[in-house]
């Protein structure tokens, strides 16, 4: 899918917006994509099986739903602002290779189920605020990925 029209497509025809929701996003022909400031959530599905490399995610965002990303085998690396403050069930899986995910918030968002990173590349490291280590490594669900979490100073 290339583009969207009507009533909810965004100004560059790229995505579906309703109530500040991104609901569904036409990846074909681009490699990355800066998701715009008027958009506060990533909703269910919205980059599933997408074919985007690099996605710049902005500080509008507050939650990431359920399988968001999932099957976005080219995803090489994703940062999540520090304004998330939840991401839902394999809302990152089966993103084979993806390799680093950097983390900001200093407070680990609810991460909704322990699959939001399963099945990513084997050497994949996921960073957090070097102060903020052992509160992602003792965290709900996040305490699954304790080995991949590493420090790292934004």
């Amino acid at each position: 899918m290339t583009s969207f029209y009507g009533k909810f497509a965004s100004a560059d025809n790229r995505y579906l917006i309703i109530n500040g929701v991104l609901n569904s996003f036409a990846s074909a022909g681009l490699t990355e994509y800066t998701i715009p400031n008027s958009v506060i959530k990533i909703g269910l599905y919205a980059f599933y099986h997408c074919s985007l490399a690099s996605v710049d995610i902005p500080d509008s965002i507050t939650s990431i739903g359920d399988s968001a990303f999932m099957y976005s085998d080219n995803l090489t690396s994703i940062t999540i602002p520090d304004s998330v403050t939840s991401i839902g069930d394999n809302a990152f899986a089966h993103c084979y290779s993806l390799t680093s995910v950097y983390c900001k918030p200093t407070t680990p968002p609810a991460l909704e189920s322990r699959y939001a990173f399963n099945q990513n590349a084997k050497d994949r490291k996921i960073y957090v605020p070097t102060a903020s280590v052992d509160a992602y490594k003792t965290a709900a669900n996040w305490s699954d990925f304790k080995y991949y979490i590493e420090g790292y100073d934004f």
